[in-house]
């Protein structure tokens, strides 16, 4: 097979024109909190707080790039017109070198992400310069090949949507679960002992030796509604900064920064966490971590939060209305008893998700097989 070679300015155009945004721009508004690792689509979308500073205007079908914290490797299709966070790119192709189907497998296959992210800047929040990556070469199959490779790899993208919604589902079915045995966690219909969280679920940092190299949590590691870790991010623990918390597999995890993007942690070993999060260790006897989980993350409870949050371009939850929450307390037994059929239904999760990561396996062996 011949590739050819071309610098990324030869392929991609840079779109960069901004403006400010005004009202109407929030519901239809794309941050890279909305978009997900691994994903070429954007699933969710709109700012539930004002929009500030100029944003990159986007178009639909328009490729969009998350140059900040490059390591995610995010990259979708604009499924709409509107616009898109400053700390991104909105990306074109130059179709008289790539195919506009091909274009966004290209963006967001492993072969470009290892070149962008090798010539990422800064070390807290790596990103991605448009000045060095225009110069950045790229071997790219013929035109022809581009075709071919586009309608398999959507076609195998199509059966990945379809795991990706059987698993979205799935959660679901979690959250009517909770609702189902527990009813409202804000309004307790059901009339549950309520105390404090600070009484039931203190915030208390772990004090235990981590070693030479330790699992090192930040925000952005962490998927959205679902707590899932995208990726177990493992650091020489003298550059772990003053700004985290400590935390073990006793803990509840709690991020009270921007409350609507629902992250909520159930951590299975020791590490430490962006001072963001807060480590919350429930009382066993009466009340279990996984319960206390789901509540955390119930559309009511984030409703709830949100409402209360301070702070226009960052809001945060006052560290007052955690520890002040009146914590539904159904008898331990019930609430073990949901925990059980959490854990089968995170079996099924888990069947899923392995058939999805041999999907994925595959997919990303024809990228890698046919780029330079």
């Amino acid at each position: 097979m011949t590739l050819s070679k071309y610098k990324f300015e030869e392929i991609a155009i840079n779109c960069t024109q901004k403006r400010f945004p005004t009202e109407e721009d929030q519901p239809l508004y794309i941050g890279l909190e909305h978009l997900d690792t691994g994903n070429l689509h954007v699933d969710r979308w709109g700012s539930p707080v004002p929009l500030k500073g100029e944003k990159l205007i986007m178009r639909k079908g328009d490729v969009l790039l998350g140059r900040r914290n490059a390591y995610l490797r995010r990259a979708a299709v604009a499924p709409h017109d509107g616009l898109f966070s400053a700390h991104g790119m909105v990306l074109q192709p130059r179709e008289d070198v790539i195919d506009k189907e091909f274009f966004p497998l290209f963006i967001a296959s492993d072969y470009f992400f290892d070149e962008a992210n090798r010539i990422s800047v800064g070390s807290l929040s790596p990103t991605i310069n448009w000045k060095d990556l225009r110069s950045v070469e790229f071997e790219i199959p013929s035109m022809e090949k581009q075709r071919e490779l586009a309608k398999v790899l959507w076609a195998m993208d199509t059966t990945k949507r379809s795991y990706q919604k059987l698993l979205q589902k799935t959660d679901e079915l979690a959250k009517a679960l909770f609702i189902e045995m527990f009813g409202d966690p804000i309004t307790n219909p059901m009339e549950w002992e309520t105390k404090p969280l600070s009484d039931v679920a203190p915030e208390v940092q772990y004090n235990g030796v981590f070693g030479d190299i330790v699992w090192l949590l930040n925000l952005d590691m962490v998927e959205s509604n679902t707590g899932r870790i995208i990726e177990k991010l493992r650091v020489p623990i003298e550059t772990v900064g003053s700004s985290t918390c400590t935390f073990c597999n006793d803990h509840v995890l709690y991020s009270k920064l921007r409350p609507y993007l629902n992250k909520v942690v159930v951590p299975d070993e020791e590490g430490y966490a962006t001072s963001e999060m807060i480590p919350l260790k429930p009382n066993p006897t009466i009340l279990n971590r996984t319960f206390l989980a789901h509540l955390l993350r119930s559309n009511e409870f984030v409703a709830y939060v949100t409402s209360l949050s301070t702070g226009t371009r960052m809001p945060r939850v006052p560290m007052t209305v955690i520890r002040n929450f009146k914590c539904i307390l159904p008898p331990i037994e019930m609430q073990n008893r949901f925990t059980a059929i959490i854990k089968q239904v995170d079996k099924s999760k888990f069947e899923l998700e392995q058939a999805l990561a041999e999907l994925n396996a595959t997919y990303k062996k024809i990228i890698s097989e046919n780029l330079g």
